[in-house]
């Protein structure tokens, strides 16, 4: 991802006909955020490994309890400094994870409803890896929104009380999703910069911090669509993290879900005179970037987390 991680965007898509509930956006610090109020929240959409199915060794467990939730967890539990990977593999699409031993890992059953294999994978000697535990279970789930609703390893917004909280705070005096998207959308363009060093340096198997991003105000573009997508999710709105291409250059954006509208994908605004384009990563650090963005058609996704 080092080359997304130098040219960097991400993509949301809704119109900005916000009533003035995100006005103070700008002002909101993380030192004046409640917090206790997060936890109700979180525990509300929170992820949980209660063993009723699961596939188990003396190695790793493969939970599949809650997948009418649209998720699946992982566990390898023996302490080891090897790469340690997870693979779920959809009806469509394969993903494939890094997972950290004795920590347990939630992925979203992103290809929605069908037979899902998982699989967890010890790497042995230089490319190879060995299977240590695979799991094979049919999908149905609660609605289609499940798998993009809850924290999962990308977007884990479970230990980000500081992210909820400022969620429910730009939001408190919003009406309706739109007005939602678009307070937490200024947040982010007004307050976070893009970290150059840190894309320059960033390590394969990176995971997000939401609250670090958060506090630290910079981020790379998949700091800020982790944490939008955490914000919103907690909200109670589906929100995608969209990996993908925006031409030669590896992206992560995001997509949220309106009533009404559907998967919004683009982002468009209203400007007060006419229709624009903008990237919010490039918005925040003011730089215009709309030729590159153009119409939309420069991204192509491929994987939803």
């Amino acid at each position: 991802m080092r080359k997304a991680l130098i040219i960097i965007s991400y993509i949301l898509a809704f119109s900005l006909m916000a009533d003035g509930c995100g006005s103070v956006s700008a002002t909101v610090s993380t030192s004046s955020l409640d917090v206790s109020s997060a936890s109700e929240l979180i525990e509300a959409l929170d992820v949980s490994a209660p063993g009723t199915s699961e596939s188990r060794s003396d190695e790793a467990v493969i939970d599949y309890s809650n997948t009418s939730e649209g998720y699946v967890m992982v566990d390898y539990l023996i302490a080891s400094d090897r790469l340690i990977k997870a693979q779920v593999k959809g009806p469509e699409t394969t993903y494939t994870y890094s997972i950290e031993p004795e920590v347990w890992a939630a992925f979203p059953l992103s290809d929605g409803d069908g037979f899902y294999t998982v699989t967890i994978l010890d790497n042995v000697a230089g490319s190879k890896y060995a299977m240590v535990l695979s799991a094979d279970f049919d999908v149905t789930l609660n609605d289609e929104f499940e798998p993009f609703l809850r924290p999962n390893q990308y977007v884990n917004f479970s230990n980000a009380p500081l992210s909820v909280a400022m969620a429910a705070e730009l939001t408190k005096d919003c009406v309706s999703t739109l007005d939602k998207v678009a307070s937490v959308y200024e947040y982010v363009i007004k307050n976070l910069t893009y970290d150059y060093d840190k894309a320059m340096s960033v390590s394969n198997g990176y995971l997000p911090d939401l609250d670090d991003t958060l506090e630290s105000k910079k981020g790379i573009c998949f700091d800020y669509a982790s944490l939008m997508t955490g914000m919103l999710r907690s909200l109670g709105i589906p929100c995608k993290l969209v990996v993908g291409y925006a031409g030669d250059a590896y992206h992560a954006w995001i997509s949220v879900y309106v009533d009404g509208q559907g998967w919004i994908d683009n982002l468009v605004y209203f400007d007060g005179t006419s229709w624009q384009f903008m990237d919010p990563t490039f918005a925040s650090a003011s730089s215009d970037n709309r030729e590159f963005i153009g119409d939309g058609s420069n991204y192509s996704a491929k994987y939803f987390y």
